[in-house]
């Protein structure tokens, strides 16, 4: 049996290409119009209802700034412009895939990183079609979805921030680290790991992804299908303790924490300890072929932390622009 997962991610509304991309669709362009952000309310003036049964019809129609300018709600127009801003993005590209990647080499202006990361969970779904293990799916929601981290006897939790937030309370979510055995997260065991699918939408487990945990093997296993979707590379991702590599030559920060850290240890910068227990994994990456050169028989290693705060906020695009990989004749 095939187990399905994020039903909400709106990846049913896709199709794929001769190359397993997706291409959006007028289905999943009207999706978002049919969110509650622009939908219209009792009360609505007719110039919204008017733009919004247009674009009901055909998602991809022109939209004039005069359009806008006519409905009564500023809030809405502002709701309108992002959402439009994202469409005609997504219009200028011939694939969500390839809209990731304009967006991770130049992200443009006016789209909200919400969008970002809806394009990030929907490929993601596309990556794993038909993966059976739970583990890996759990892990995957840290591509897109910040976590929060709690340090116990050895253990590395993480669960999903946002709905951290809405058990504590937006008082007590300052200091989520302290307080999540507090709120109700289940922990997704091995033995446990099948309840995960139908709790897919609801983003409300826990996994340790410290040393030797299959929750941190999972992770691996995303991040190298991850980089094969975008990038001719075929590529075995290690989890490790510490870099002792006298000949360290690249290293790739999966967050903005694990860059500046990495960094500094590449440099031979003075490390605080503080700063050094907030990396959570490190990561061997390996490839026959397909780096430049100069890293011919070489790994570049991967770094992911959590920022002062206890939470890690991933950025799966760096390692997809980031690695020494030839660029193509």
């Amino acid at each position: 049996m095939i187990n399905d997962f994020w039903l909400t991610s709106g990846w049913h509304l896709l199709v794929r290409d001769a190359h397993g991309h997706m291409v959006p669709t007028t289905d999943f362009m009207r999706a978002y119009f049919m969110r509650e952000e622009v939908g219209p309310e009792e009360g609505s003036c007719a110039a919204e209802l008017a733009l919004h049964k247009r674009l009901i019809e055909d998602p991809f129609a022109a939209v004039m700034p005069t359009d806008l300018f006519e409905i009564a709600d500023k809030d809405v127009v502002h709701n309108y412009q992002a959402v439009l801003n994202f469409r005609n993005f997504l219009a200028g590209h011939p694939t969500l895939e390839s809209a990731y990647m304009a967006m991770a080499l130049d992200a443009p202006p006016k789209i909200p990183p919400l969008f970002f990361e809806q394009i990030t969970q929907i490929i993601l779904r596309n990556i794993l079609e038909g993966e059976t293990d739970p583990m890996q799916v759990r892990a995957a929601e840290m591509l897109f979805r910040n976590q929060v981290v709690t340090l116990d006897d050895g253990r590395i939790m993480v669960a999903d921030h946002a709905t951290v937030q809405l058990q504590v309370g937006i008082k007590k979510a300052v200091k989520a680290t302290k307080v999540l055995g507090e709120v109700q997260i289940d922990v997704l065991a091995s033995e446990t790991a099948d309840e995960y699918w139908s709790r897919s939408d609801m983003f409300n487990t826990s996994i340790d992804i410290a040393y030797t945990q299959p929750a941190l093997d999972g992770l691996a296993r995303v991040l190298e299908k991850w980089i094969a979707h975008f990038l001719p590379l075929s590529v075995r991702i290690t989890p490790m303790i510490k870099i002792e590599d006298e000949a360290w030559s690249w290293h790739v920060g999966l967050d903005a924490e694990a860059t500046t850290i990495l960094n500094d240890l590449y440099n031979g910068n003075d490390v605080d300890d503080d700063s050094l227990q907030r990396i959570l994994c490190l990561f061997k990456l390996e490839v026959d072929n397909g780096f430049v050169i100069e890293m011919t028989g070489k790994p570049a290693y991967l770094g992911l932390a959590m920022d002062v705060g206890g939470v890690i906020k991933m950025k799966p695009q760096n390692i997809l622009v980031n690695l020494p990989v030839i660029e193509p004749s």
